[in-house]
């Protein structure tokens, strides 16, 4: 080594300490074949380092305090008076650490490797689990909890539920003719405005927009709407669309306190009016409103006039040509659910 044999020239004089409870004594210090080579002053060595196993106790300091690899008992002490040797000392340590093989590197960048496996997995893979299992464990009756929570956030938009009692009572026979497809009433509400036509909350809510009922002369058609509500819902579960919009935060909130912050139900229910409702199939609405025993070509004609964009909905009517096996509802219940708003 180039910088080794600059040096084998060089000494100077420290303070040696060959234990913790040994006296210090003053040594001359040299350089010699890789090694840190100590003597007293009668020349008579006292110790060889390993150049390759100098530690220095305190980098930047002074005295400079140095000792084996492994051995911090053993101390030499190099003062102002030696800078010389304390550089060289210093070169020659990191000219062999240079040197040395550097199998770290190579766990620190498989470390790199895996800390960066784990941030795409905490990015991409932990949000959809948290939230899939969140959804998967909270009971029906906390998401009734969360349901009415965010019901009460949208009465902003929607104001309170109309609640003519007559009205009220032809609504929960409505409610009891058409049961979901897990066979669960639906609990169902009827709100002046904020709500496009129907919209299903967690915990099985449906609120109907008044129009819906006021605007339309066939019971049909409101129980069409209802069970398209239904259908969305088990395609797209109402309490996951809301966990997907508060983000991790939300899904982590409620399995660890059973309960989503005011905020994040205030944030969602300003955008839940105008969202996209999730489209269903017309074979799994045509199933729907076989199941339930409702025509689908009334709501078929209310979502389109034309009928030009619903001709599924309206050919494959399971109940066409034929009546259905019993009305949605009675004349007398229809006229009252329609003054539900006080009308």
């Amino acid at each position: 080594m180039t910088a080794l044999t600059q040096y084998q020239r060089l000494e100077a004089t420290g303070l040696w300490r060959e234990s913790a409870g040994a006296q210090r004594r003053e040594v001359v210090v040299s350089i010699g074949d890789a090694t840190l080579v100590i003597s007293d002053l009668q020349d008579r060595p006292l110790g060889h380092w390993s150049l390759a196993a100098v530690e220095r106790a305190n980098p930047g300091e002074m005295p400079a305090l140095f000792h084996p690899d492994g051995d911090p008992d053993e101390v030499l002490e190099l003062g102002e008076d030696a800078p010389e040797m304390i550089a060289a000392i210093e070169k020659l340590r990191n000219a062999i650490e240079r040197g040395r093989p550097h199998p770290g590197r190579l766990r620190l960048f498989m470390l790199g490797l895996s800390a960066a496996a784990v941030v795409a997995l905490a990015v991409f893979w932990l949000p959809g689990a948290l939230r899939d299992h969140a959804v998967s464990v909270v009971p029906g009756a906390k998401r009734a909890d969360i349901g009415a929570a965010l019901a009460t956030q949208l009465q902003r938009v929607t104001g309170p539920a109309c609640a003519d009692p007559q009205g009220q009572a032809a609504l929960g026979r409505l409610a009891t003719r058409l049961p979901g497809p897990n066979g669960r009433i639906p609990r169902l509400a009827v709100v002046r405005d904020g709500v496009r036509d129907a919209l299903m909350l967690p915990g099985g809510q449906i609120l109907l927009r008044a129009r819906l009922i006021e605007d339309h002369e066939d019971p049909d058609i409101v129980a069409g709407y209802i069970l398209a509500a239904q259908e969305r819902a088990a395609i797209s579960d109402p309490l996951d669309r809301l966990l997907r919009a508060g983000g991790v935060r939300a899904s982590f909130r409620l399995l660890t306190t059973g309960s989503l912050p005011d905020e994040t139900l205030q944030r969602y229910a300003e955008t839940l009016p105008s969202a996209k409702p999730v489209q269903v199939p017309d074979e799994r609405m045509l199933a729907a409103f076989e199941r339930a025993g409702v025509r689908s070509t009334p709501y078929a004609y209310a979502l389109d006039l034309t009928g030009e964009t619903v001709l599924g909905l309206i050919e494959a009517d399971p109940f066409a040509g034929t009546a259905p096996p019993r009305v949605v509802l009675s004349d007398n219940d229809w006229l009252r659910l329609q003054a539900i708003c006080g009308n």
